[in-house]
C-alpha cells in the first residue's frame, strides 16, 4: 500500500502526496499545501464511493485532475501507479484487462474503441495506459496520451531504482602496487542495474527533449505512438499527426538500435520532416522513428542473422496496417517506408510477408540487403523501391557474405559492365536488384541524413511522392 493511503483503497489521505494525474501543472511547493491536500481528500472519497457502488472507478480519478500550479514530482509518480494498480484490482471483471484487444488486427482494434463511449474511453486509458497505448489501430491522440502516462511513471520508477543503488562507485581502482583493475564496487553497483538504469534514462531523456522542440524551427507536435522498458526498450516517436498527414515516413534503424540511442534516430527523422514540409509546405508531413521491435545488438554473430527480420517484420506489418486503418485506407494518404542497414532487411521481411504491405514506397540506406534478388519482389512494385549507397559504405558488400540479399538469374554489372553471371546474388545497391539508384553526396554508413545534403533531399523527394526531383548518379 502506498505511503498514506487508506487501507485497501489505495487512495491518499489528506495531507498525504497527490497522486500525480493527467493535466498537473508545476508550482513552487507551499503555496499549494492546501490544494495538494483538498484533492486527496476528494480523491480518498470519490475512491471510496466507487468502491460501494463497484462502477466508475476511472472516470473519477481521471476526473480529479491536479489544478495548474501543483508541482508533481517522481513521488507522485509512484503514488499514482501504486494506486491504479489497487484501482485495477478492486474492478475485477469490470473494465477488465481482458476485454482489451490482444493479438487482433488494427482493424478489430479500431472496431472495438469506436464501439466504446467516451466515459469508457477514459477509463480505459486511466487504468491501462500501456495496453492502449499500444493498440495499433487506435488513434495517434490516443496512443500518444496513454504513453506520455507510461513515459512518466517509467522514468519516476527507472530514477526511483538508481537512486536507490547511491553514487555510482570509480569503475576501476589502483591497488597498493599501482596496478589498475575493476572496482568491486562498481561491479556490484552495475550488476543492480545502474548502468542498465542509466541507458533507460537515457532514452528516455531523448523522447522529452522531442516533446520540448515543439515549436522550434517550426516541427510540429510529437505523438508518442509506443513506448516499452522490455528487452533493450523501443520508442516509435512521430513528428506531427501521421492519422491526418498527407505524407508518412515511417524510418526503420538497424543494427544496435534501441531506447537508449533513441536521440540520433529522432533527429535523423526531425531531418527528414523539415526536408519534406520544405520541399511542400501545401502538404501535411509525419515523419515516424520505429525502434518497435528486437534489433541485432552486434555486427557479428548478431546481424549476420535473418530470424531478427522476420521476428520483427509482423510488428512493423501491424503498425503501418494500423496507420493506415486509422487514416481511412490506401488511399489517405502517401507512405513512405526507410530502412537504414539491418533495418532495410526487416523492411523486407515485412514487404514480402503473404498480405498486403500497406506503404506506398520503400528507401533503402545502405543496405546489406532485403532477403529478395529484385526490386520486384517486394509489394511495391519495382518502380517504387529506392536505394541509397555511399561509395565508401561496406554493409552492402558485407549483407552479401552474411546472404541477408537474394538469388536470380541474370547478370550482374558495375557502371554498365559485366562481372558476373548466372545465378547471382543481390542487394539494392545493385545495378541488378532493379530499384531507382539515387545519388549520394555523402560518406560512410550513417551520413544519409546529414543536414544540406542531396542524400537527404532524395529522401525528402520519395517521402512527398514529388519523384521527377529525384538526382540519380
Amino acid at each position: 500500500m502506498a505511503p498514506g493511503a487508506f487501507p485497501g483503497t489505495g487512495a491518499a489521505r489528506p495531507g498525504a502526496p497527490v497522486p500525480y494525474l493527467p493535466g498537473a501543472g508545476e508550482a513552487n511547493g507551499d503555496p499549494n499545501k492546501g490544494k495538494a491536500e483538498d484533492i486527496a481528500e476528494r480523491i480518498s472519497q470519490a475512491v471510496n464511493g466507487a468502491i460501494e457502488i463497484d462502477s466508475r472507478y476511472a472516470k473519477i480519478l481521471r476526473e480529479l485532475k491536479a489544478p495548474d500550479g501543483l508541482a508533481v514530482t517522481d513521488d507522485m509518480l509512484l503514488d499514482e501507479a501504486h494506486d491504479t494498480r489497487d484501482v485495477q484490482k478492486a474492478v475485477g471483471t469490470y473494465l477488465g484487462k481482458d476485454s482489451i484487444p490482444h493479438g487482433k488486427s488494427p482493424a478489430d482494434n479500431k472496431k472495438w474503441w469506436d464501439g466504446l463511449t467516451q466515459e469508457q474511453r477514459e477509463e480505459y486509458q486511466t487504468l491501462y495506459p500501456a495496453e492502449i497505448g499500444a493498440l495499433d489501430g487506435v488513434p495517434s491522440v490516443v496512443r500518444d496520451s496513454s504513453n506520455r502516462i507510461v513515459l512518466d511513471e517509467s522514468r519516476a520508477r527507472v530514477q526511483s531504482e538508481l537512486d536507490a543503488l547511491g553514487p555510482e562507485p570509480p569503475k576501476t581502482i589502483v591497488d597498493a602496487a599501482g596496478r589498475t583493475g575493476s572496482n568491486p564496487d562498481w561491479v556490484l553497483w552495475n550488476a543492480k542495474g545502474g548502468t542498465r538504469f542509466q541507458d533507460q534514462l537515457k532514452g528516455m531523456d531523448a523522447i522529452e527533449s522531442r516533446f520540448d522542440r515543439t515549436g522550434i524551427d517550426g516541427l510540429p507536435p510529437a505523438y508518442l505512438l509506443g513506448f516499452d522498458l522490455k528487452g533493450n526498450g523501443h520508442v516509435v516517436l512521430a513528428n506531427g499527426n501521421p492519422d491526418t498527414a498527407d505524407n508518412t515516413a515511417v524510418y526503420v534503424p538497424g543494427t544496435k538500435s534501441k531506447l537508449e540511442g533513441a536521440a540520433g534516430d529522432i533527429g535523423r527523422m526531425t531531418r527528414v520532416w523539415k526536408e519534406a514540409h520544405a520541399m511542400d509546405p501545401s502538404q501535411s508531413a509525419s515523419t515516424i522513428t520505429w525502434i518497435g521491435y528486437d534489433a541485432p545488438q552486434s555486427i557479428a554473430p548478431e546481424a549476420m542473422e535473418k530470424h531478427w527480420a522476420y521476428e520483427g517484420a509482423p510488428r512493423l506489418n501491424n503498425f503501418l496496417d494500423g496507420l493506415q486503418t486509422v487514416q481511412g485506407g490506401p488511399d489517405a494518404g502517401h507512405t513512405t517506408v526507410i530502412g537504414h542497414s539491418y533495418g532495410s532487411t526487416t523492411v523486407g521481411a515485412a514487404s514480402k510477408a503473404p498480405g498486403h504491405f500497406a506503404a506506398d514506397d520503400i528507401v533503402v540506406a545502405g543496405s546489406p540487403g532485403v532477403l529478395v534478388g529484385d526490386a520486384g519482389d517486394l509489394d511495391t512494385g519495382r518502380g517504387h523501391v529506392w536505394s541509397e549507397a555511399a561509395r565508401d559504405d561496406a554493409v552492402p558488400l558485407g549483407g552479401k557474405v552474411a546472404g541477408l540479399g537474394g538469388h536470380k538469374w541474370g547478370v550482374q554489372t558495375f557502371h554498365g559492365l559485366p562481372y558476373d553471371a548466372g545465378h547471382i546474388q543481390t542487394v539494392p545497391s545493385d545495378e541488378a536488384f532493379g530499384a531507382h539508384r539515387m545519388a549520394v553526396d555523402t560518406d560512410g554508413h550513417s551520413g544519409y541524413w546529414d543536414e544540406d545534403s542531396l542524400s537527404l533531399q532524395n529522401q525528402g523527394a520519395v517521402v512527398t511522392g514529388r519523384y521527377n526531383q529525384v538526382v540519380y548518379p
